[in-house]
């Protein structure tokens, strides 16, 4: 088979890894529109799961991973003033530099035969009609979906709170939120390693948080300046790093969550980010991004017949992401609604935030919640103070 990956992000790459190991003689070009090295974010997250599967199906680039990986087994919780909470975890977490991790998949996929050629963007498949096959990895933004949204039944949903994804000097040894009290009302972070010198550092608010704290308007330096002091404590006096020079626009966004009826149309299929997304608090988007890829590997050696693969692929792999789907939109919404639940005394908010996936949680007074059992017997011992 002749494949062309439009897009060189995790998903993209893992997919022709792995239909290079089930059948050698495919010949697969990776496009990327930007060069070598090349990528937005900082780290990604991962958990015991994936990395349990990574090392299944192809422990080349598993071990590569696993050498990188920041790891932790606990999270911490910064209640402004009141209290810190250190919380055990069952399942061990990984950080990773995103670009760490698309260097590593990049290699291992060249190492076998795929062909991987940045500064090359492709905008229609027509540009690649020779292909029995076209992946379009392009993320949330595709323009191969973009082109037939129509067909694709492409929707997009916004959620309400602003967010920017920053880096900073300060390594954590737990996956750490810090929720901070301002005139204005609550911001709160989430950061996590993902290496012995740098770790993510996610902050959120309401919107007439973000305004009043006049972040609308701030350039990045003046931005990050104001957050550095916000979360001093948590951040222990290390600095904050964003994604331009001084004096450029800061990057807050406001999250898109992204479905889509359908995922194939003729020999195009949507993988990652093109065919779906997933609010980043419940941290699953690169394990989805590569499941997906399983999947659809899967599906083509299973089924001769492309279009028999290909409905086969979007049937299972949506059935298998909806548990996730849904719990991104409540902790989401968790989040969005996070003065209903701020108040509450430590333990019992800290139970809250860890029961944010509850579809129960939303419409039952969160003290009468709490005092139902639904969460004390997964905390029961759990708890520490620092």
């Amino acid at each position: 088979m002749k494949v062309a990956c439009v897009g060189g992000g995790p998903a993209s790459l893992y997919f022709s890894i792995l239909m290079k190991r089930v059948d050698p003689a495919h010949d697969i070009t990776v496009y990327e529109r930007n060069p070598a090295g090349s990528t937005y974010g900082w780290g990604v997250t991962y958990w015991d799961e994936l990395f349990g599967y990574l090392h299944d199906v192809d422990p080349e680039s598993a071990r590569e991973i696993s050498a990188t990986s920041a790891r932790w087994d606990s999270w911490v919780v910064h209640l402004h003033e009141r209290a810190t909470v250190t919380v055990g975890h069952g399942d061990k977490g990984y950080g990773i530099s995103r670009r760490r991790l698309l260097g590593i998949l990049s290699d291992r996929a060249e190492s076998l035969g795929v062909r991987v050629e940045y500064e090359h963007e492709i905008s229609g498949a027509e540009e690649v009609a020779d292909a029995d096959l076209v992946v379009a990895g392009d993320g949330v933004n595709s323009r191969l979906r973009e082109r037939h949204a129509e067909h694709f039944g492409s929707e997009m949903a916004v959620g309400a709170n602003p967010y920017v994804w920053l880096g900073t000097t300060k390594v954590f040894d737990s996956f750490t939120f810090a929720f901070v009290e301002t005139e204005h009302g609550w911001i709160w972070c989430y950061g996590y390693p993902y290496s012995e010198e740098h770790s993510t550092f996610i902050v959120e608010c309401a919107p007439g948080t973000w305004r009043a704290l006049g972040l609308d308007v701030a350039n990045e330096a003046d931005g990050l300046a104001h957050l550095e002091k916000l979360f001093a404590e948590v951040l222990d006096g290390r600095p904050l790093i964003g994604r331009t020079q001084a004096g450029g626009a800061a990057h807050w966004l406001h999250f898109r969550t992204l479905t889509n009826r359908t995922w194939h149309r003729g020999n195009l299929v949507l993988l990652g980010d093109s065919a779906h997304t997933t609010h980043y608090s419940i941290g699953a988007g690169t394990a989805l991004a590569l499941g997906d890829a399983a999947y659809l590997v899967d599906a083509l050696h299973a089924d001769s017949d492309l279009e028999a693969a290909l409905t086969r692929y979007e049937r299972e792999r949506m059935a298998a992401i909806r548990p996730a789907q849904r719990a991104a939109r409540r902790s989401s919404r968790w989040y969005e609604n996070v003065p209903r639940y701020i108040d509450r005394p430590p333990r019992e908010m800290i139970a809250l935030l860890n029961s944010r996936h509850s579809a129960l949680l939303p419409h039952v007074p969160p003290r009468l919640f709490y005092r139902t059992g639904q969460v004390m017997g997964v905390l029961s011992g759990l708890f520490r103070r620092g």
